[in-house]
């Protein structure tokens, strides 16, 4: 079936979507920007700069008051369009801090968007009011450090942009994605009692807790096969890529390494790896 691009689509009480048409091997079949509320609305990642999307968002409004519009962070499928969208409704930017991060080498996922200028921050547990509904920001790094979830308190949804998705594992890409930061925020996650999820990319997830401990024990099964991997033999990120994901997908190899690299990062910050240059090996092979 098409993915309904550029329509209003009611998803339950107070809470519909309109699915950006940017498609992509990161983004499944688009950005899903949120809108909560009936009378006034909340719009949660509104989306690429995409003058379709934008369009459809205006349509969706009707003429409602935004009382906000709320990025969960800010790769570039995510952020560019609040601003736009602030001009044509009014509406203040708010949500998660401002990132703009460049690297040297290729990237997997979005680049940041380094136009987008909140009107007000969110730190975590802060909340705003909308249409009679209660959105708190839910700090979750590790896809980026800036990343917020926002939990909706009246209908017990949980906005979880890109850090939980129902379609993908997110993707951890260093320098800004943090490996011990996105396990940090999965278990808190996992203390919570979120009746659904509803992520930017993918469906919604109905099975909060079992998927994300599904998701935690997916990284410390990779985790333990990548310290397996260097124990027998010192080895580069490309080599452990190749030897750990065997059959991928040549679309996904930069997403690989960068997921990799992030669980050495973190091993070594435990002190169980080290490298040589772009060679990496078990610390202490007894331990």
């Amino acid at each position: 079936m098409d993915a309904p691009y550029a329509l209003l689509d009611p998803i339950e009480p107070g809470i519909a979507r309109v699915l950006a048409h940017n498609p992509s091997a990161f983004t499944f079949t688009g950005t899903q920007s949120y809108l909560v509320g009936d009378r006034e609305v909340a719009v949660i990642d509104p989306g690429p700069d995409s003058a379709e999307h934008l369009t459809a968002l205006v349509k969706a409004i009707g003429g409602r008051n935004v009382a906000a519009i709320m990025c969960t962070h800010t790769h570039r499928d995510h952020s560019p369009a609040a601003r736009p969208l602030a001009e044509a409704t009014g509406a203040p930017i708010i949500g998660c801090a401002p990132l703009a991060l460049e690297t040297a080498g290729p990237r997997a996922d979005a680049a940041f968007d380094g136009d987008y200028r909140p009107d007000r921050v969110l730190e975590d547990g802060e909340a705003i009011e909308v249409d009679g509904r209660r959105l708190t920001a839910v700090a979750t790094p590790g896809h980026t450090s800036n990343h917020l979830c926002f939990a909706d308190e009246a209908s017990g949804a949980l906005f979880t942009g890109d850090h939980v998705m129902g379609w993908s594992t997110t993707v951890v890409f260093p320098p800004d994605g943090d490996m011990a930061a996105y396990m940090a925020s999965l278990a808190k996650l996992q203390q919570r009692d979120d009746r659904i999820y509803y992520p930017a990319h993918g469906p919604a997830i109905h099975n909060p807790r079992q998927l994300v401990r599904g998701f935690i024990g997916h990284r410390m099964q990779r985790e333990r096969q990548i310290l397996s991997l260097v124990e027998a033999d010192p080895r580069t990120i490309g080599e452990i890529v190749a030897a750990a994901y065997p059959g991928l997908d040549p679309r996904l190899t930069v997403a690989a390494g960068g997921s990799v690299f992030a669980h050495l990062l973190d091993l070594a910050a435990r002190e169980l790896v080290v490298h040589d240059g772009e060679t990496w090996k078990r610390a202490n092979p007894s331990a």
